[in-house]
């Protein structure tokens, strides 16, 4: 009886005691509550927020250094202009007109009136040949002549009154029409003496000074050459024949002639003459052209490169040269897209221009940007410092070699 009465104020002491626990922790739970002001709250969100920032931004620089740095390179953009298509060759150059001045006459060269090497015109007196036995028998045939026309008249004039017999008046005519040709070849032997250069050209070397007898069985005494316009002589291979044939008659045929040494503009004149038969053994087809040459630059017998062009390919699209790169799959180009990455692209590369430009058949695009140089340190979808690409323009044409290799696609 003892015991349950211990029990029973042993649980009322427990039940009184969880009834009064609470009150004491929701006091200490407030208490702490207003110790934390709100500033802190703030501050630490701020602090929480620095430190993601500067870990992100870290990751940032880490990636970023992963990343090489833009390769430096040269752009150019794709352009379109109208260019010719054409054969290179090699050729010489040769005399529009030459003449060998030989004596027509027999006689001493009294005096030279030319300088050798000298330009000369069209009837610049040249030598002069002793003159004065012509002119004497120039002065008799004149005199006969004038003898004979007094005794024609005489004769006309008694076979008007019927005393003179008709054959007398046909000796008499005869007589004045022989003495007038008498006079007229005279003349001109006389006329000869003095011989007078029947071209515009340059004289060459004389062949006989004063003092040496000269007449028509003499060699040249001299030879002028005609160099304004000049021929140009080359050849054309059997292989471009079917090309050639394509174009030939066509207006746009031209004979573009220069040296290799780019000293002179390069000329352009018409294509003159094309052989009709393949010469035996070289399987090449003769062509001559023919074009200006004012300031002499081109003389007979040099060896110049001939461009002979057969068309104009119109709004052709162009890169530099430099541009075209070959790889084991075959030319390409890299192409610059906005983000200043670069694409390879395969391009058809045709002939080379004037300028260092290539033409592009199919690959690119016109106003498309492309590098010029700098290629060897990239690949596909490098990114690149771009520089604006600053052509030498070349004074004569360029793409020689490879130029009907690349025609022999068409």
């Amino acid at each position: 009886m003892k015991l349950h009465t211990e029990l029973s104020d042993f649980k009322t002491l427990n039940h009184g005691s969880s009834h009064r626990s609470p009150q004491p922790q929701a006091k200490r739970a407030r208490t702490a509550n207003q110790r934390i002001p709100k500033w802190a709250y703030l501050l630490f969100i701020l602090l929480a927020g620095f430190v993601t920032y500067r870990i992100l931004q870290h990751r940032a620089t880490e990636v970023t250094a992963t990343q090489p740095a833009p390769r430096p390179a040269t752009v150019a953009k794709v352009i379109t202009k109208d260019v010719p298509l054409y054969l290179d060759e090699i050729g010489t150059c040769a005399a529009y007109e030459t003449v060998q001045v030989q004596a027509q006459v027999s006689g001493v060269i009294m005096e030279r009136h030319f300088q050798d090497g000298s330009d000369v015109k069209k009837g610049d007196l040249l030598f002069t040949i002793d003159p004065r036995p012509y002119k004497a028998a120039l002065d008799q045939a004149k005199a006969q002549a004038a003898l004979d026309q007094v005794t024609l008249k005489r004769q006309e004039d008694l076979r008007a009154r019927k005393v003179i017999a008709q054959q007398d008046y046909d000796i008499a005519l005869a007589n004045a029409q022989k003495s007038q040709a008498a006079t007229e070849a005279a003349q001109v032997n006389y006329d000869y003496c003095f011989i007078k250069s029947p071209i515009i050209g340059r004289i060459g070397l004389r062949n006989v000074d004063v003092g040496n007898l000269v007449g028509p069985s003499t060699g040249a005494l001299v030879t002028i050459q005609g160099l304004d316009p000049i021929y140009t002589d080359f050849t054309v291979a059997e292989n471009d024949l079917p090309l050639v044939r394509k174009y030939l008659g066509g207006p746009n045929v031209k004979v573009e002639t220069y040296l290799a040494d780019g000293s002179i503009t390069p000329r352009t004149g018409d294509l003159y003459f094309i052989d009709n038969a393949v010469q035996p053994g070289s399987g090449t087809v003769k062509a001559r052209g023919v074009m200006p040459n004012p300031d002499r630059a081109l003389w007979p017998s040099e060896f110049v490169r001939v461009r002979f062009i057969l068309d104009t390919l119109k709004d052709a699209t162009l890169v530099p040269s430099q541009a075209v790169q070959v790889s084991q799959s075959g030319p390409f180009v890299f192409v610059v897209k906005a983000d200043n990455t670069v694409e390879l692209r395969p391009v058809t590369p045709g002939q080379r221009q004037h300028g260092d430009l290539t033409v592009i058949e199919s690959g690119v695009k016109p106003d498309e940007t492309v590098v010029v140089t700098g290629q060897l340190a990239l690949a596909p979808g490098s990114k690149i410092a771009p520089q604006p690409y600053a052509p030498k323009t070349p004074a004569t044409p360029d793409g020689a070699a490879g130029s009907k290799s690349a025609m022999s696609n068409e």
